[in-house]
């Protein structure tokens, strides 16, 4: 039986509260004290007063909020102890920065997944297994139907695109941040070394990404370029931009969309998308259940997503389990 921790350890639907020190781990509001997962606006928001995170996220932070005032960096296997709890930082696999958050009390241990992936990312530090008494985990693709493609093979099929279709470009959309940087990192991986080209809105967090040593390549703005000489190129944007007026101005593109959303034919049909690409920075099915597999906590909590099935599966394998139902976490454009 997991141990008892609703004495400092409180979900609510805002967030996940340890009201005796104070402290929130990714409130959907802001609030005095919070450690943020990673950068994704549904876990990081502008306000807090002081706020633990890894360097790459506080970095994120800013350059999406401006400067955090309170802003006290942890780095991965950093630990810290406010009013008897053990606090320490461990990789998601998510995006750049981002972080389990595992918590120590009495001798009980609860690890906070926040959004992660199992899959290999070159943009990011891997997922590490926290062994724990309580596993509190996304559910974002928690349904069987969810199981991703390696994204090498998705990058191959785009890249076979293009190279069929020299006249026209090769415009993929994805999410600005993480999405877009492990998608030029698998491109430059296949072998693209040609200059990419960008939406102004993925540029700045490109350049982070860049600063914090993650090698992109050559990436250059699309603003300006002419029709012509973006043939037979990648251009990378937004996925709000793809049935945008800015897109039109391209050589006749083949629209493309990196998410795991992707799998399912009609979301992509109502995207306008010719080539859907199945690459997701959330654990599928296959990778929730095989971490849960893995970690044997005595306790699962779903934070979000498909909650329903997960907490179905782990009922078939005698694991406790309980959906949170927690607010303000959307879905993004993974």
């Amino acid at each position: 039986m997991a141990p008892d921790v609703r004495h400092w350890l409180q979900p609510r639907p805002e967030g996940l509260y340890l009201p005796t020190i104070d402290v929130w781990i990714d409130p959907a509001r802001p609030v005095q004290r919070a450690i943020v997962t990673h950068g994704h606006s549904d876990h990081a928001r502008g306000g807090h007063g002081a706020v633990w995170a890894t360097p790459p996220t506080l970095a994120i932070m800013a350059e999406r909020y401006g400067a955090q005032a309170g802003a006290l960096p942890l780095a991965h296997g950093e630990a810290i102890e406010l009013g008897g709890v053990r606090i320490s930082l461990h990789p998601a696999g998510h995006v750049l920065g981002s972080a389990q958050v595992r918590l120590e009390k009495e001798g009980a241990v609860v690890v906070v997944s926040g959004d992660y992936k199992r899959a290999p990312d070159p943009t990011c530090l891997p997922f590490e297994p926290v062994p724990c008494d309580i596993f509190i985990t996304e559910a974002t693709f928690a349904l069987p139907v969810f199981r991703h493609p390696p994204a090498q093979a998705e990058v191959a099929r785009a890249l076979a695109a293009l190279k069929a279709n020299p006249d026209r470009c090769l415009l993929i959309g994805a999410y600005a941040l993480g999405k877009a940087q492990r998608v030029v990192a698998l491109l430059r991986a296949a072998g693209h070394v040609a200059p990419i080209y960008l939406h102004g809105a993925m540029q700045r967090l490109m350049a982070l990404y860049q600063a914090h040593g993650i090698d992109l390549g050559d990436l250059r703005p699309a603003a300006g370029v002419p029709a012509g000489e973006l043939k037979g190129h990648v251009v990378m944007a937004p996925p709000s931009a793809l049935a945008d007026r800015w897109s039109r101005r391209l050589p006749d593109p083949i629209t493309a969309m990196a998410s795991g959303w992707m799998r399912v034919r009609a979301r992509a049909r109502q995207r306008g998308v010719e080539l859907p690409l199945v690459i997701s920075d959330h654990a599928d099915w296959d990778e929730l259940t095989a971490t849960v597999r893995e970690l044997n906590p005595k306790e699962l909590w779903v934070t979000h997503g498909r909650d329903d099935a997960l907490v179905h599966w782990c009922a078939l394998h005698q694991i406790r389990a309980r959906a949170l139902h927690l607010v303000g976490r959307e879905d993004e454009d993974d």
